[in-house]
């Protein structure tokens, strides 16, 4: 299966996509939608649904997740964090994607084992299950990756368990 993982923010929007069997993962692509802090919010909704349309596009994935809201000290951040989710909720609609939402509690304990896991251990394990040489250089891609992989199991289990019950 190729899963879409996306992390959602207003300035860098973090995506992954990658070919899983639920068991073994590989990189297809791993990449940022930025966004200029200086241009009204509208536009910058607009260019991110246009980047995650672009990489459905040219990547395909089968199945798309992305991190539940979390609880945000700044209100106004956390608004505009629920608009950038609701532009990944409907592009992914829009292209006939099944959707997944984890928080980042689900995601960090599919990939590292812990809920409370550093950043840095989300990192290396994202690079040891996929199986790179080397560093994933955006936290926000690397994050997109983890929510992906999370959803690869996830998917994985539920098919292993209605296989068991049939």
């Amino acid at each position: 299966m190729r899963v879409l993982g996306i992390d959602c923010g207003v300035e860098r929007t973090g995506y992954g996509v990658i070919e899983s069997d639920g068991r073994t993962h590989r990189l297809l692509v791993a990449g940022v939608i930025r966004t200029s802090p200086g241009a009204p919010l509208e536009t910058r909704l607009l260019r991110i649904a246009e980047g995650l349309r672009a990489a459905i596009h040219l990547h395909s994935p089968d199945l798309a997740a992305v991190e539940e809201v979390f609880h945000a000290v700044n209100v106004k951040t956390a608004l505009k964090l629920a608009h950038v989710r609701g532009v990944a909720l409907m592009v992914a609609a829009e292209s006939g994607l099944a959707m997944g939402e984890y928080s980042p509690l689900e995601v960090k304990s599919s990939v590292v084992g812990y809920g409370r896991a550093e950043k840095q251990q989300v990192q290396m394990m994202v690079r040891s299950l996929l199986g790179l040489d080397c560093p994933i250089e955006s936290e926000d891609a690397c994050d997109a990756l983890a929510v992906a992989i999370c959803h690869a199991n996830r998917k994985s289990t539920e098919l292993r368990l209605a296989k068991a019950v049939s």
